[in-house]
């Protein structure tokens, strides 16, 4: 009994170390001493043992437009969502992105005028060496009256397009090395003339082939030399209706430049070269068309960035040309200003032309245009924007339209 009547006191104080010993004046019930760290004071204690594996990202657009152009005028409604998935891991990346335009006439049935599906994965496979693959999925239809396409088309043909490729790049000290591979399928579906005649266009229906090495050298820390190499094939499904035979064909191209890298301020690429587009059929002349490419992007701050370029293309005619080879030329700018944390304003210009191998047509065209978003809250904007474009084909003659649109947008 005397040794029970020892050990209760002791007891007693190894669990209140304090206190006279009536429990109401222990320091663990002493307010903000005792939980120290509740667990709802932060959501470390909530959270779900794993992280998601991607990041989403969407976004919801409703948007009126009023053009008015050559062919008349016409009020559509368009209906745009999109979403993003991203994963970045300590190796690997992963994207993948999905869009879609769906458009109602005022006088007409409800079109999908674009679907575009795509996605790309990165490996590191050591801390030089880096694979890269991606796929890529379109589906579009130009909507009738649009400059460029001809007046006396009241549906155009559906193109559909799809493919992928494959890379890998290694550092070699200052040498940089690239081969890429990749291959894809076009079809277009028929085109439907004001006239009621069904043009077939199932003989521009092809298989696209490529490879291709870069290199590159670090002269500077700021410029990079390279020069690049590919080679292409063109397989056509069926014989051409003009030329009587189908118009397969190798494309070879080289090219040398330089690239200029300013931290993240300024970046500019510029490179020149030469195509040589040989066809199977003896009927067939080769091609040799001088290419110009030139790239630039201006980011003085992050409220402003600047976008410019110049591109040489050499390609088949597609169901709307002529001739055995389509060689177009295009140039673009753009600017993006953020006024503030509401407003954000964009102006764009762009220009291209267009001449066809064994044919006397040529296509020019040019577009304006301005717009601007303004966030009524973190997930709300509303959108307005112009545009004008004109076409001048010697086919078409020319035509021209203005088009304005707003619109709503809703984003994660």
């Amino acid at each position: 009994m005397c040794t029970l009547c020892l050990t209760v006191p002791a007891l007693a104080q190894s669990i209140s170390p304090s206190g006279d010993g009536s429990q109401t004046d222990n320091d663990r019930l002493v307010p903000g001493r005792y939980p120290t760290d509740p667990v709802l004071a932060s959501a470390g204690g909530l959270r779900e043992p794993y992280d998601p594996f991607f990041d989403i990202d969407w976004s919801l657009a409703l948007r009126g437009s009023y053009t008015k152009g050559s062919s008349g005028e016409r009020f559509d409604v368009r209906l745009v969502p999109s979403v993003t998935l991203e994963h970045t891991g300590t190796r690997s990346s992963v994207t993948a992105m999905g869009s879609a335009e769906i458009v109602r006439p005022s006088q007409g049935q409800i079109d999908v005028s674009a679907l575009r599906l795509s996605g790309t994965v990165g490996y590191a496979l050591d801390s030089d060496t880096t694979l890269t693959a991606g796929g890529r999925f379109s589906l579009t239809r130009a909507i009738a009256g649009t400059p460029g396409l001809a007046s006396d088309i009241t549906i155009a043909p559906q193109t559909i397009t799809g493919g992928g490729d494959l890379g890998v790049t290694r550092q070699l000290g200052k040498f940089n090395i690239g081969l890429t591979g990749s291959a894809d399928r076009s079809t277009y579906g028929k085109t439907t003339l004001s006239s009621g005649a069904v043009v077939d266009n199932a003989e521009q229906n092809n298989w696209a082939l490529e490879s291709g090495l870069r290199v590159g050298f670090q002269i500077t820390p700021i410029f990079e030399v390279f020069g690049k190499a590919s080679v292409g094939r063109d397989v056509f499904d069926l014989p051409s209706t003009t030329l009587g035979f189908k118009p397969d064909a190798a494309t070879t191209t080289l090219e040398g430049g330089v690239t200029g890298r300013w931290n993240s301020i300024l970046e500019a690429t510029a490179s020149t070269g030469v195509s040589l587009r040989r066809f199977d059929a003896a009927g067939l002349d080769e091609v040799t068309t001088q290419l110009y490419d030139a790239q630039l992007s201006f980011t003085p701050d992050p409220t402003l960035r600047m976008t410019a370029g110049f591109t040489t293309t050499v390609a088949p005619p597609g169901p709307n040309g002529s001739g055995s080879t389509r060689i177009g030329y295009g140039a673009h700018a753009e600017i993006a200003y953020t006024a503030n944390s509401r407003l954000a304003l964009r102006a764009l210009a762009n220009w291209s032309g267009a001449r066809f191998v064994g044919s006397n047509e040529t296509e020019t065209g040019y577009g304006l245009g301005a717009g601007a978003d303004y966030k009524v809250n973190a997930h709300t904007a509303v959108t307005a924007d112009y545009n004008f474009d004109s076409s001048d084909s010697s086919s078409n003659g020319l035509q021209d339209a203005h088009q304005v649109t707003v619109g709503v947008k809703l984003s994660r």
